[in-house]
């Protein structure tokens, strides 16, 4: 769960996904409230720190904080346990549930995450739930984190009975709620009545409800079975059919009926197949995301795990996002559990960066529609303008596979009277793949620091073989540019593309020196040569 930096290059889509991953676990808590009622200096401290980097974040947002929320804030922060190395074993040993979050002072993620995880422990207690939750500064306290199994930074485990489980929930506090009320037995709520049925409106974005005439046989079963196993979503039934139709109000005239109700354009889903725990599930993981999901680093992880492989992401400001929305919406829905569709504001540095620079546009300020194929690990930019019907026929083609995938390019340089000539993603066919001549590449990067020692080789050896018109000298920098017939990890490399074989490039070692490496040269250019004249006079001995 450590942070780890995004690479700019197209490795595996797994990988750049899982880059984002470690940065979404992190909580504040605050005042030590234990069951006796005591509490530690230690505790005491801590809270007073949590207190001051409070009235911090109040100072920063200004007036986009009102005094009455931050209020209700600190009351909630009060409820959340402050952990250290004297008291960690008594609160956990205590309590039979315990939601412990290990973070470091310095976690960035912690302030974000900090009023989710108090608005959490501040509802678990209205609902007299008995999970206790809990927080380590695992920097200040390490022989506690250490007892505790918290290695990385943050980490969110449930103790249940002195036993540890990983955390497996969502970051909102409505997310962490119904997960610590499913680990505690409570995996459905059952709604007697209309009144009922308004106010559990009220409180939950996203539900699934249950309709059934008697809560009995193999279907219901099924359904039980879905919600114990789903930690993620409120599951609720309903044995009277107004008051599943107040929750549904699609709700067709059946003796039973599952429907997935979300706060967003296309609200009410009907489930329509066999009632099955496994399918229940697969209904859910497709249907369970808005039309167009807007990516924050509380969602992240639901959004990257995600069974659609097909996504399509736009990036751009906020309000040219609005004027796209309802175009966008639109055709979300023709491709609905299909395509997945996913919103990131341009200028948000951790999350549309790492994917911009996947493409090479990280420095670009306009409206960028993107998709990325995650079965394959392929990317593709739709290069036209962002129109409805562009953008229809750009997940059409994705969806049926007949997208070309982007590879990244420079713009095409001038390279003449240049010894070493630059090579770009556009013109790697060009200049290497079908070039009649012999090509000595040397493949860098930017940041590479061994890379400048090669490079002054190759351009002194560009210099000694002046003149040779079967023979180029060349160079890419292969972290802004692309190719499929290029998949380079180290750098520097350096490859020889001879004249007869190129779809065989020989690699040459770059701690070879200068002699080595023109001896080298010079055999295989004359053996290019020698092949291309035996090539030559069979062909004239096959025309006499």
């Amino acid at each position: 769960m450590s942070r780890s930096k995004p690479s700019s290059r197209l490795i595996s889509f797994s990988v750049t996904l899982l880059i984002l991953l470690g940065l979404f676990i992190s909580v504040m808590a605050s005042e030590t409230v234990v069951s006796n009622g005591g509490r530690d200096d230690d505790d005491d401290e801590g809270f007073q720190e949590l207190l001051a980097l409070d009235e911090e974040e109040e100072r920063q947002e200004g007036s986009s904080v009102k005094s009455s929320d931050a209020q209700v804030l600190k009351k909630a922060q009060k409820i959340v346990l402050e952990l250290s190395n004297d008291n960690s074993k008594r609160i956990i040993d205590g309590n039979e549930y315990v939601l412990v979050l290990g973070f470091a002072p310095w976690c960035a993620r912690s302030a974000e995450m900090m009023p989710q995880f108090a608005e959490a422990a501040s509802v678990l207690k209205e609902m007299a739930s008995p999970v206790v939750l809990a927080k380590l500064d695992a920097e200040r306290h390490p022989k506690a984190a250490s007892v505790l199994g918290i290695k990385g930074f943050p980490t969110l485990l449930l103790f249940v009975n002195g036993s540890s489980q990983v955390y497996t929930g969502g970051f909102a506090a409505e997310e962490i709620v119904i997960w610590a009320k499913k680990k505690t037995g409570v995996s459905v709520t059952i709604i007697n009545s209309v009144p009922e049925a308004q106010e559990f409106i009220k409180k939950h974005k996203m539900f699934v409800i249950g309709f059934f005439e008697n809560f009995e046989g193999s279907d219901y079963k099924e359904f039980i079975d879905a919600a114990i196993a789903n930690n993620e979503i409120e599951f609720a039934e309903a044995g009277d059919y107004g008051v599943a139709k107040v929750l549904f109000p699609d709700a067709p005239t059946k003796t039973h009926f599952l429907g997935l109700v979300k706060s967003e354009p296309e609200e009410y889903v009907i489930y329509e197949d066999t009632f099955e725990k496994e399918n229940i599930l697969e209904f859910l993981e497709y249907n369970k995301f808005p039309l167009v999901s807007v990516l924050t680093e509380l969602n992240s992880v639901r959004v990257y795990s995600s069974p659609i492989k097909l996504q399509v992401f736009v990036f751009a400001k906020a309000n040219e996002f609005q004027n796209l929305l309802l175009p966008l919406q639109t055709v979300a829905r023709k491709f609905k559990s299909k395509v997945m569709f996913v919103y990131i504001h341009i200028a948000e540095e951790n999350l549309a960066k790492p994917f911009l620079t996947l493409f090479g546009l990280e420095e670009l300020e306009k409206t960028v529609v993107a998709a990325f194929d995650n079965k394959i690990s392929v990317k593709y930019l739709l290069e036209s303008d962002p129109t409805q019907s562009n953008i229809d026929e750009f997940c059409s083609r994705l969806l049926h596979g007949t997208l070309s995938p982007y590879f990244k390019s420079q713009p095409i340089p001038h390279n003449s009277k240049t010894a070493v000539q630059i090579v770009v993603g556009r013109t790697f066919d060009e200049l290497v793949l079908s070039s009649p001549q012999n090509v000595f590449l040397e493949i860098y990067a930017p940041w590479c620091i061994n890379c400048d020692t090669t490079s002054k080789q190759v351009e002194k050896l560009a210099k000694h073989f002046e003149g040779l018109d079967n023979l180029v000298f060349a160079r890419i920098d292969a972290s802004s540019n692309e190719h499929p017939k290029l998949q380079i990890d180290d750098f520097p490399t350096l490859l020889f593309y001879s004249s007869i074989d190129k779809s065989n490039p020989i690699k040459v070692s770059t701690k070879s020196g200068l002699k080595e490496l023109a001896a080298f040269i010079k055999k295989k250019v004359r053996v290019a040569k020698d092949s291309d004249v035996s090539a030559q006079d069979q062909s004239t001995k096959d025309e006499l």
